[in-house]
Order: structure tokens, then C-alpha cells, then sequence
């Protein structure tokens, strides 16, 4: 951690993501969205982290361009996670403005 400002809070995004998932799995013994929300929020920060070696310019700003498309999906699951109830109000506040930070 420690290399940019966009790294750093991808990292975060993705560990808030991973507990997400695994007190979703453990307290309310729901599998398959929780799988898509780890999925798409772990993926940004691995696209971001991957972008540094592009292999071009093009590369490089098509590996951001997925990254976008991919936070983008996780407020997506995010929303459907507060809506079902499997998540707070207070945990969709706080994972939310993480992504849509980055």
C-alpha cells in the first residue's frame, strides 16, 4: 500500500468487500450475492494495481475503463443488498461512499 491515493482506497473498498461477504455468509447464510459483491468489489483494486505494468497507453486506460465498469457493479449489488435487507443502512453508507470514491 502506499503507491497512490486510488490504490490505497481501491485496498480498502476491497477488504470492507471481503468482510462484507463473510458476515453475509456467516449471519445470514446467503451465498450468491454476497459471491457477485466480493467478485466485482475485489477486482477493482487487482485492475487498478495490474494497470501499473500496462503494457500501452491503450492498455492502460482500458484496464481503468473496466475498473469504472466494475465498481459501477458493485453499487449495483450493493443496492440490491440493502434492499433485500441483508445488509444495514449504517454498512451500506460506509461501503457505498467508498466506492463511489474511487
Amino acid at each position: 500500500m502506499g503507491k497512490s491515493v486510488l490504490q490505497d482506497k481501491s485496498f480498502e473498498l476491497a477488504k470492507k468487500i471481503v468482510f462484507l461477504h463473510k458476515d453475509i455468509c456467516e449471519n445470514k447464510k446467503e451465498f450468491v450475492i454476497s459471491k457477485q459483491v466480493l467478485r466485482s468489489g475485489t477486482v477493482v483494486g487487482a485492475l487498478i494495481r495490474e494497470a501499473e505494468f500496462a503494457e500501452s497507453n491503450l492498455d492502460f486506460i482500458h484496464k481503468f475503463a473496466i475498473a469504472q465498469k466494475e465498481c459501477n457493479e458493485t453499487l449495483y449489488w450493493l443496492d440490491l443488498l440493502i434492499v433485500t435487507e441483508y445488509i444495514t443502512k449504517t454498512k451500506y453508507d460506509e461501503i457505498y461512499t467508498k466506492a463511489y470514491e474511487i
